[in-house]
């Protein structure tokens, strides 16, 4: 379904406003934010939270994330320490998302956190999803806007091809300019952490500010969004590493690898996460039964994106 059916809408004020009332309502919105497209519903109903799960078929031992306006807003519904005020006022509006202890008061859906005692958080920068937020005067749950398990939408097109007329309203906003989720950082009791989803804000980022002697590893299990080990998947077989393609693969190339389409002809790794899912989405409507990846190195955003590629090859 082509992005200019009747739910999906330019987004301006009169359909910002429209999409408020949708939330309000109990209603679900997809909405750009500066990593991909997020499908939106109020944080504080769970008739509102089973839609994004219905929607999506996203099994519901996976939590959401709420996106909150500002660190006021977030202190509302959890339980920050030193460690995690300093990483929301370094990287806040951004694309981090912190797992804090929630409160007791919070008013939040039990199914945003699938049962955990815990909230993923985090404030957007994209000014679409601040706007929204702000009209709702809500939290709001917002996971990719996408079918689980699938490719994430980085366009209001990827969303309508995906979702359809299981959302209520499509805001277009236009590509996402970071094209790949926000890291996830859960923060432990006693000021350690622990990077449960690489993204565009790296570990030596985090490090600079906790300590990288306070890293401490996974406990296992399902903490967050994006861990399950199949994510991300063009729904046909992927090839890392590749050097090029055989006769029946649509090949993705990189740097001076080239393919049918490219994450980066320059070799750029912040290029190649901001075309990531583009190029993922490609490589599904290709006639090729099979898809071809060039490597990426695995430093910086490049961890990001490999852990992406990994999941979706699982």
């Amino acid at each position: 379904m082509p992005a200019t059916k009747s739910n999906c809408l330019l987004a301006n004020d009169a359909t910002l406003a429209r999409a408020a009332e949708v939330l309000r309502a109990g209603g679900t919105v997809a909405v750009p934010t500066e990593t991909v497209y997020g499908l939106a519903a109020r944080a504080d109903r769970d008739d509102a939270v089973a839609a994004i799960y219905r929607a999506k078929g996203r099994p519901d031992f996976n939590p959401l994330i709420v996106h909150v306006a500002d660190l006021a807003a977030a202190e509302a519904l959890a339980h920050f320490d030193d460690a995690a005020r300093k990483l929301a006022v370094a990287f806040w509006p951004g694309p981090l998302t912190l797992v804090v202890p929630r409160r007791e008061d919070a008013g939040l859906s039990a199914a945003v956190s699938a049962g955990l005692p815990t909230v993923a958080l985090r404030c957007p920068a994209h000014p679409v999803m601040r706007a929204l937020i702000a009209a709702a005067g809500l939290p709001i749950a917002a996971p990719s806007a996408n079918r689980s398990g699938g490719v994430s939408p980085t366009s209001a097109d990827h969303v309508a091809a995906s979702l359809g007329e299981k959302v209520d309203l499509i805001l277009d906003g236009g590509s996402c300019a970071r094209g790949i989720e926000s890291t996830i950082v859960a923060i432990r009791p006693g000021g350690g952490w622990t990077i449960l989803r690489p993204g565009p804000i790296g570990r030596d980022d985090i490090a600079a500010l906790l300590g990288a002697d306070h890293e401490v590893a996974a406990r296992g299990g399902i903490e967050a969004p994006g861990q399950l080990a199949s994510h991300y998947a063009p729904g046909k077989p992927v090839r890392l590493y590749a050097a090029g393609p055989a006769p029946d693969e649509f090949m993705i190339g990189f740097g001076t690898v080239p393919g049918d389409v490219t994450l980066s002809a320059s070799g750029d790794p912040a290029e190649a996460a901001a075309r990531l899912y583009a190029c993922l989405h490609a490589a599904a409507a290709a006639a090729q039964p099979r898809v071809a990846i060039a490597p990426v190195p695995d430093h910086g955003i490049g961890e990001a994106i490999n852990d992406r590629l990994r999941r979706a090859a699982a």
